[in-house]
Parts: structure tokens; C-alpha cells; sequence
């Protein structure tokens, strides 16, 4: 009923005579319902003023902090075919322990005798250096003996020349002794001749000078004859001192060719041995490789190629193995927007799937149950293809709430990045506004923003 009249009927109602009165006028419930108001605006007011921990929140999942305790396939080093299997799924496996062994799928390596045959080979070309060495020693040897050869020889012919020389000389003082008895025969000629026309001289004496002159004559053609064949022996021994240089040269520069030859093989055999010995070593690190055997100790974690017979490719995966016991560290991805706040030392709470826990709110971490300690290690500088930044996470190493031993790498966790304490009132007037969160800059930071506003002022 609207009290729309300004007279009005109350006082002459007898409010006594009606129960429904009593039901609705009650002035004890109207003082309770306003101390009830008045206490839970006190404690709204109370919780406005209550400290908030500012928070950045992120998914991820557990990883290892090392690479190398990452779950990593087992792979085939080399093409074979799956003979024999030492493992099964779930095996605790230390490094070096063998996993498979793979039989030969190549022609190339078919030979039983491979390695036996490559070694053969490789003998036959350690003799063939030693015989080309041995050989180009030789021929050194020579060209050292031609040399001294040569040397002896044009002293020999030196000296041949000088012989030449001195009998050429001789002939030469002979050729003129000749000439004088030639010249004085022909004046005894000349004068027994004129004693003969004169009758003082018989013609025996004067036939015994004219002998005397044809033997003078004859002697000293004959001595010009070797005066002759004195100069021919001087121009052959000059001769022959000339050419000796020449042939023992050929016959050097023969010998140096040779040896050069012989040094070009043993090159040539030395290459070809060090390929085979290359070649030989491979064969064995082969032979060694068709046992695949463990990378580390772990954990066979699963056998992705089944059965016997199965043929696998080089680099194929065989088989995974993780660690039993990783150092677990905590891989989570956050929006860019958020990448500012977070800084290396950070102290981060997770939540992990399939741990209880029970969370009042994350801006109150320390009232939340089943939450667990961490710091950030390590903030990749590249964005990640889901449009994130990658942050790594680990255990802190004096913490009183260490993580549970149960964890397991790949199960998912959820991160609490922590972040400056705020009241509440203002929590919900920066997320009303839309405001970036206030992240904790230290001592020297807060000393710093308060010296700006005071020059602000």
C-alpha cells in the first residue's frame, strides 16, 4: 500500500488486536541487522587494508635443469638390421650398457674377413714405402757417385789437354829443327853442286849430299804431319773436356729424375696407406658401432623399434632412456607483457599437478597449502613459438620446503611470480583501471623512486 494521501488512518488502527503485526514490526531485528552491517563493513574495510602480494601467474610443466638429464632417444649410429635385444622396457640401465646389436645391410661390408683383408692391403703398402725409400736412397747415392765421377773425369782430361799441349810444343820445336837441317841441306846441295860443275867434286859426293837433302825434306814433312795431328789431339782432348760436363749432367739430371720418380710413388703409397689406415679404422669403429649401447645412466623408457629382423636407418631413435633421478626444474611461459616483472633470483611459488593443494588466493602465498618454493634461474631472450617468453625455474637449494620426490619430468605445474605488497583496496583499483602491477625494485630502487618524487615536488 503506497502512502500517497497525506491523511493518514495509523492511529486509528488497534495494532494489538492483529497478529501479523507483531510478525512484521520487530525493532530488535532492524538494531541486529544494522550491527551485522556495520561489523562486515568493518571487516571489508579491514581487508582493504590488508597486504596483497602482486603476482604474475603461469603455466608450464617440469623439465630437467641439465640438458643432459633430459629424456634423449637412443639412436643407430650406422644402417643394420635388429639381430638381438639385451633390454626391456623399464630396465634401470647404466652408461655403456648394450642395448641392441645390428647386423649389416650394406654390400660394402658383407666381407667377414673386411677388417683382415683392409689390414693385407695396408701392409702391402707399408713394403711398397719401404721399397720406394729404399730406392730413392739408391738413386741419391748414384747422383752423389756421378757427381765425384765427373769431378775425376775433367781432371783426367785436364790433364790430357796439358799432354796434348807439351807434345804439341815438342812437335812443334822439332817441326823447326827440320826446317833449319832442311834449309842447311839445301846449301850443301846448292854449293857441292856448284863444286861439281866445276869438276872439283865427283858425283858420288854430290848424290850423297842430294840424299842428305830429300831426307831432310822428307823429315820435316813428317814433322809437320805431327805438329798436325798434335793440334788435332789438342782440339779433341778440348773437346772431349767440353762434353764430359754435358754427359755426366744427363746423367745426374737421369739419376734425380728417377729418384724424383721413386719419391713421387712413395708420396703417392704413403696417401693410399694413410687412406687405408683411415679406412681400416673405420671398419673397426663400425664393427664397434653395431652395438648400440647406453648414452648414460637412466631408465629404458620406452622401444620404439619392435621385433627382430626390423631394419633401422642411420641416426634412426631405437629406443628413449630418461634419468632416474634428475635435478627437476620447472619450464614455464609468460606474456610479454608480464617478461619486465620478472627478474633472474626471483622467488616463484608452483602449484604441481597431482600434488594437493589448497590456495586462499594468490595474493596470499603464505596461508596457501601445497605450494612449493622456486627461483628463477634462467629467461630466454627469444620468444617462443606459442607467442611466450620461456622461463626456467629450480629448486631452491636452502629451502624448507623442498619438492616432492614423486614429481616426474613432463607432468604440468602451475608458477606464482611474486611481486610487491600492495593493500587490497589498491589490488582492486589497479585491476579496475587496468594498471600494470608494481614490481619489487629493492632498497636501492625504492630509495631511488622516493629521491624523484621529492624533486618532483
Amino acid at each position: 500500500m503506497l502512502n500517497l494521501s497525506s491523511t493518514s488512518i495509523r492511529q486509528e488502527i488497534e495494532s494489538e488486536n492483529y497478529h501479523s503485526f507483531d510478525k512484521t514490526i520487530n525493532p530488535r531485528l532492524a538494531f541486529s541487522l544494522s550491527i551485522w552491517l556495520m561489523g562486515a563493513l568493518v571487516i571489508l574495510l579491514i581487508i582493504m587494508f590488508l597486504p596483497w602480494q602482486q603476482n604474475i601467474q603461469a603455466q608450464g610443466y617440469l623439465t630437467t635443469l641439465s640438458p643432459n638429464e633430459r629424456p634423449q632417444t637412443i639412436e643407430s649410429t650406422v644402417a643394420g638390421r635388429i639381430e638381438k635385444w639385451y633390454i626391456i622396457e623399464g630396465d634401470v640401465v647404466q652408461q655403456g650398457d648394450t642395448i641392441a646389436y645390428l647386423s649389416e645391410i650394406k654390400d660394402d661390408y658383407f666381407d667377414p674377413e673386411l677388417l683382415q683383408r683392409t689390414d693385407e692391403q695396408l701392409q702391402a703398402k707399408s713394403q711398397a714405402i719401404t721399397a720406394y725409400t729404399e730406392k730413392a736412397a739408391a738413386l741419391l747415392e748414384q747422383s752423389r757417385l756421378l757427381k765425384e765421377a765427373l769431378i775425376l773425369k775433367k781432371q783426367q782430361l785436364e790433364n790430357k789437354v796439358i799432354e796434348a799441349q807439351y807434345k804439341l810444343s815438342a812437335d812443334s820445336a822439332d817441326l823447326q829443327a827440320a826446317f833449319i837441317s832442311d834449309s842447311i841441306a839445301l846449301i850443301q846441295l846448292n854449293r857441292w853442286q856448284s863444286l861439281f860443275d866445276k869438276g872439283l867434286e865427283s858425283r858420288t859426293s854430290l848424290e850423297k849430299v842430294k840424299k842428305s837433302r830429300q831426307e831432310a825434306q822428307a823429315k820435316l814433312v813428317s814433322q809437320k804431319n805431327k805438329v798436325a795431328q798434335a793440334r788435332v789431339s789438342l782440339a779433341t782432348a778440348r773437346i772431349e773436356l767440353l762434353n764430359v760436363s754435358n754427359e755426366y749432367r744427363e746423367k745426374i739430371a737421369k739419376a734425380e729424375s728417377d729418384r724424383q720418380s721413386a719419391l713421387s710413388a712413395q708420396y703417392d703409397a704413403t696417401g693410399a696407406n694413410s687412406k687405408l689406415r683411415n679406412q681400416l679404422s673405420n671398419y673397426e669403429r663400425r664393427a664397434h658401432f653395431r652395438y648400440i649401447i647406453a648414452p648414460q645412466n637412466g631408465r629404458i623408457n620406452k622401444v620404439l623399434k619392435a621385433g627382430i629382423g626390423e631394419t633401422v636407418k642411420e641416426g634412426e631413435a631405437i629406443a628413449s632412456i630418461v634419468r632416474v633421478q634428475p635435478l627437476l626444474a620447472a619450464e614455464i611461459y609468460v606474456r610479454p607483457v608480464d617478461l619486465p616483472l620478472v627478474k633472474k633470483g626471483q622467488h616463484v611459488r608452483l602449484e604441481f599437478d597431482g600434488w594437493p593443494a589448497l590456495i586462499f588466493g594468490s595474493g596470499w602465498p603464505g596461508s596457501s597449502f601445497g605450494t612449493f618454493g622456486g627461483e628463477v634461474f634462467a629467461i630466454e631472450n627469444n620468444i617462443s613459438k606459442n607467442g611466450m617468453y620461456r622461463i626456467l625455474i629450480s629448486q631452491q637449494a636452502d629451502t624448507l620446503d623442498p619438492w616432492p620426490p614423486q614429481l616426474q619430468v613432463g607432468s604440468g605445474t602451475k608458477a606464482f611470480a611474486l611481486l610487491n605488497e600492495v593493500p587490497v583496496w589498491y589490488e582492486i583499483w589497479r585491476q579496475l583501471n587496468g594498471f600494470p602491477p608494481e614490481f619489487y625494485v629493492g632498497p636501492e630502487g625504492l630509495k631511488a623512486k622516493q629521491d624523484i618524487k621529492k624533486k618532483g615536488k
